[in-house]
């Protein structure tokens, strides 16, 4: 391939409305461009590294057993009315007839498609395990695209389904996928991705991984113990607090508190911690409308993923009328009357003195002991980990809070979608059963531009070996000199012919044009011909990420690329 037949234009200027740096490199480098809101088409040289990152996940998936199938892009509604999922997920899923009337969705994910195109063929316990996977478009409503392939609404993924007779056989496989997973992101250049205990959400199940890259532009936060190898999503970190009744119990007091709505306000005009106050928090059901009051310490937040999962069904923040019998910023346990659904976070446990509101306007509760002054109660964990917090594996004070991008996902689904659609197998005693799940996904185009977000300079990315758009740019400086000309074209020409994957630059351009382009486009090795090293009969071989520069002679070049091609190679290989 040559530069100058290369489609797509490469720019100095930073785009507007670019957040993160992967996001600008990659519209800058004429990797793709933009369509719609979070729709993109890719030029050659992205295509190229999503290609080579399909086949190294192709590779990892076909090693633990894997097949690879293709479900359709468009599935029938009635697939997803079968598991329930069609009503119960949101405005995500994008529905919509044919000519004929029929409902339709564009598949955001395909648990279903893998149930039923398996259903007849495994009837029989000896059929099991299997996984299928494939690497499809999929669609998303996302409501809020941002940074380019970081978070899309159309994308490119593989996703993968395990077949099992068992839970224990599914956890042995679950793990085998785990580990897979680790190699795909050390051959594809970003051995630094952790794994953490994570939310299954709409995907259902019990057990779910979260394959994260940290990094301040992440979207996810990140519980981490600088002790122990404690990692979660924040969504499904367990919020430990201890509390002691540290002093004698006082009787609970209405106090007049004018103008004070919130727990700030509220700490500094009784004199007291954030923690010794009790905040209501307050969603409704997306159903019923229903109101959901919630009471948690008042220095911490609510987690509204825990929320939804107790509850089994979506929430929003509250709209609180006149005459619904709240009144916002003084809502209190002690006398709440009306019908809502009231919960108690436990960081309130065992804890006394407590500030709360007074459930009238102007008003506030002091001392306030919950088991004491509102009966019974039962507490539940619907509180976000915060920094500093108590690790749930060692239990020390040694939580921090990380910023990462979702590279992959992978959850124990159980039987969720295989006893909704009735897939059933006879087992060996002849009794029906319904097989056990997995499911396993990574975002191509994501992991793409999660690699250029992790290795970037301010000049463009630095692709790794694995999966750079090609593997030698060769730049010609001076075309228009006949000696450094027929050199650079000899050396395409030969590398060629060894399966090099060689970018050329012929242009008559100047060198800062040729260089700030080869910088844009991020290949490994970069060879350099030019007039004054054809004097010195050499030319210089460098490496984008500046770790190696070299002058060897031209009779040498060819060996020397081919070496240094073959030793990169091997060092992506070697992260397996």
């Amino acid at each position: 391939m040559k530069v100058a037949k290369l489609v797509g234009d490469r720019f100095k200027e930073r785009p507007a409305d670019c957040e993160i740096d992967s996001h600008a490199l990659m519209l800058r480098g004429g990797y793709m461009r933009y369509v719609a809101n979070g729709i993109y088409s890719l030029y050659t040289p992205l295509r190229r590294i999503t290609r080579k990152i399909e086949q190294i996940i192709r590779e990892e998936m076909d090693a633990i057993d894997g097949q690879e199938v293709l479900f359709p892009v468009v599935l029938p509604a009635s697939l997803w009315e079968e598991s329930g999922r069609y009503a119960s997920v949101g405005s995500e899923l994008l529905r919509f007839k044919d000519r004929n009337s029929i409902p339709l969705v564009f598949g955001m994910t395909h648990e279903e498609a893998a149930v039923q195109l398996v259903r007849e063929y495994g009837q029989s316990y000896a059929k099991y395990p299997f996984m299928v996977y494939q690497i499809q478009t999929k669609f998303r409503d996302e409501a809020r695209p941002r940074g380019g392939l970081i978070r899309a609404r159309e994308f490119m993924m593989k996703d993968g389904y395990s077949f099992h007779t068992s839970q224990e056989d599914l956890q042995q496989y679950y793990y085998r996928c785990l580990h897979a997973y680790e190699k795909i992101f050390a051959r594809t250049g970003i051995p630094e991705v952790i794994s953490v205990a994570s939310d299954s959400g709409m995907m259902g199940g019990n057990v779910s991984h979260e394959f994260i890259l940290l990094t301040d532009v992440g979207e996810d936060s990140i519980a981490v113990c600088s002790e122990c190898d404690y990692r979660a999503n924040m969504e499904a970190a367990e919020s430990i607090v201890q509390n002691e009744a540290s002093e004698a119990s006082k009787e609970i007091a209405l106090v007049h508190t004018p103008d004070i709505h919130t727990i700030e306000d509220l700490s500094g005009f009784l004199n007291i911690p954030e923690e010794k106050s009790c905040k209501a928090v307050v969603y409704q059901k997306n159903s019923t409308d229903e109101y959901v009051v919630l009471f948690i310490r008042g220095d911490l937040d609510a987690n509204e993923t825990k929320l939804k999962n107790y509850l089994g069904e979506d929430i929003r923040p509250a709209d609180i009328t006149d005459g619904c019998g709240l009144n916002a910023g003084f809502i209190g346990p002690y006398n709440l009357k009306g019908d809502f659904i009231v919960l108690f976070d436990k960081s309130l446990k065992g804890s006394n003195n407590l500030a709360c509101g007074g459930n009238i306007p102007d008003h506030h509760y002091t001392g306030l002991q919950l088991e004491r002054d509102c009966g019974a109660i039962e507490y539940h964990d619907f509180a976000k980990i915060k920094a500093g917090g108590i690790c749930p594996k060692c239990g020390k004070h040694t939580i921090s809070i990380s910023r990462g991008i979702e590279v992959g996902n992978i959850f124990q689904l159980g039987t969720k979608y295989s006893q909704a659609m009735n897939m059933q197998y006879l087992d060996k005693d002849g009794s029906s059963k319904y097989p056990v799940m997995g499911c396993y996904g990574i975002g191509i185009g994501r992991l793409a531009a999660s690699v250029c977000e992790a290795h970037h300079d301010a000049y463009g990315p630095i692709w790794p070996m694995s999966i750079a758009p090609w593997q030698v740019h060769l730049c010609c400086i001076r075309s228009d000199n006949p000696e450094a000309k027929k050199s650079a074209d000899e050396l395409y020409e030969k590398l060629q012919s060894l399966n090099v994957e060689v970018i050329y630059d012929d242009r008559s351009v100047s060198t800062g044009v040729m260089f700030s382009d080869a910088d844009l486009l991020g290949v490994p090795v970069r060879v350099i011909v030019s007039p004054r090293n054809m004097k010195e009969n050499c030319l210089e071989i460098t490496t984008r990420d500046k770790k190696i520069s070299m002058k060897v002679s031209l009779d040498k070049a060819v060996e020397a690329i081919t070496s240094l091609v073959s030793e990169l190679t091997d060092e992506a290989c070697s992260a397996k």
